[in-house]
């Protein structure tokens, strides 16, 4: 029955996916940053923000307006969606914790690879392939956002966008790419309403040190961990939510979130030989939250955390429901420049870091009606939209689907644990 929900885990291998990269240049606004801006200070959520990237590459079909002229044409409206929003183009500064808006620009690389798009679509999701078709960094204080066209055999294109979460949170990125899209698609009359980047004005730097987490090495996410996709139709999340022991409404994300956490529960009871304390953080993000307007466009790291403790796997669904809701009613209440409102931000965020390392921590983010599937450069929408973080283990990601009705999660796994993990699954989806 597993295989019914998780359709992408099944064996199948393509040959070695081979990018073939040009030369990067750097794109510049098309207009210089005023010299009053040259030095944007983070707040103490970028502070908090660890080094990784937030990152994802959208796959479109082929299309008749891919032609010579292409790349050209995303650098020229890069250009202009750059002055916009320019701390994306300057330097981050470890040392003075600031941007140096100083316009040397974000890096932009062409690639060629040698399979057809339908080569990679619904196969296993393969992290070494992701990580081709992404131009990740490793160095913290590089620049702030790198940009990856890579080109198929069939015509086919994915565009991987990656930026230094110090800077830009998910709805940071989403809002760059679909104001790029319609930029490139010479919608220069569109009024944007983005405010800007804020989040340091909102919440001002208090000298805090980032959030460290121990990430999955590249060797061992080649021998030791994998990462899976898993499908959540809207029939399953139906059915799961029909199975839920609840009256209270849910929604379809800590559904699956609680289906995959119970999973997750499993396995660490398998590995320890005991039931241990379990804890689930998830990112909150404060746009329109709060008592006082934060923007939905606003730009920056605007996010809290909730966490959710338990020492069993039963009733999730209610526990967690009943948690976020909760923070987020503390949020609604508090006014973000007030120091109450700022001191239920920064705890929220700190107390994960005290957590006992005796606790199974879970970290998960959704990324589930961020509009990526909007996103149309003026040759169709994306037909996959495929996240990427960091790796970490036992970290899930969710997105919507590309009809919108489902949910897409990624997690990455010790290879040892996906039996009990896929035996977690049968149980808390299909009574199996």
């Amino acid at each position: 029955m597993f295989y019914q929900l998780v359709n992408t885990i099944r064996v199948k291998t393509i040959t070695a996916m081979n990018a073939q990269k040009q030369p990067s240049k750097f794109i510049k606004p098309s207009v210089p940053t005023p010299s009053n801006l040259k030095h944007y200070k983070i707040g103490f959520i970028d502070e908090l923000a660890p080094f990784m990237d937030v990152a994802i590459v959208l796959f479109f079909t082929k299309n008749t307006n891919h032609n010579s002229k292409f790349g050209d044409q995303l650098e020229k409206s890069l250009e202009k969606t750059l002055t916009r929003l320019y701390p994306l183009a300057g330097r981050f500064v470890e040392e003075s914790q600031t941007i140096d808006c100083n316009d040397e620009g974000v890096e932009f690389i062409q690639a060629k690879v040698n399979i057809k798009l339908e080569d990679i679509l619904g196969l296993e999701v393969n992290a070494r392939s992701i990580k081709e078709l992404l131009p990740l960094k490793t160095i913290p204080h590089d620049n702030v956002l790198t940009i990856q066209l890579t080109t198929f055999e069939c015509g086919g294109v994915a565009l991987g966008v990656s930026a230094t979460h110090k800077v830009v949170d998910t709805s940071t990125l989403c809002t760059f790419v679909n104001e790029w899209a319609a930029m490139n698609r010479e919608e220069n009359d569109i009024k944007f309403t983005t405010p800007g980047f804020i989040s340091s004005s909102l919440f001002p730097a208090r000298g805090v040190r980032p959030i460290l987490i121990p990430f999955i090495t590249d060797e061992d996410l080649l021998s030791k961990y994998t990462w899976k996709k898993l499908s959540f139709s809207e029939s399953d999340i139906s059915n799961m939510k029909a199975k839920a022991i609840t009256n209270a409404r849910i929604s379809k994300v800590q559904l699956v979130f609680a289906t995959i956490w119970k999973a997750l529960i499993g396995v660490d009871r398998v590995t320890h030989g005991y039931l241990r304390e379990s804890m689930l953080s998830q990112a909150i993000n404060l746009r329109e939250k709060m008592a006082s307007p934060i923007p939905s466009y606003s730009c920056g790291n605007l996010w809290g955390l909730c966490s959710t403790t338990v020492k069993t796997n039963e009733e999730l669904e209610n526990l967690l429901n009943y948690s976020v809701k909760k923070t987020i009613d503390e949020y609604s209440k508090v006014h973000h420049d007030s120091e109450q409102g700022q001191m239920i931000v920064l705890n929220s965020i700190l107390n994960v870091t005290n957590t006992p390392l005796s606790t199974n921590m879970i970290i998960s983010t959704s990324w589930c009606k961020f509009p990526f599937y909007e996103a149309d450069f003026g040759f169709g929408k994306p037909i996959w939209a495929v996240p990427w973080t960091t790796p970490m283990k036992n970290a899930m990601l969710l997105i919507d689907n590309a009809n919108g009705n489902g949910v897409d999660a990624y997690i990455f796994l010790e290879v040892k644990d996906v039996p009990y993990f896929k035996e977690g699954l049968d149980v808390n989806v299909f009574n199996a």
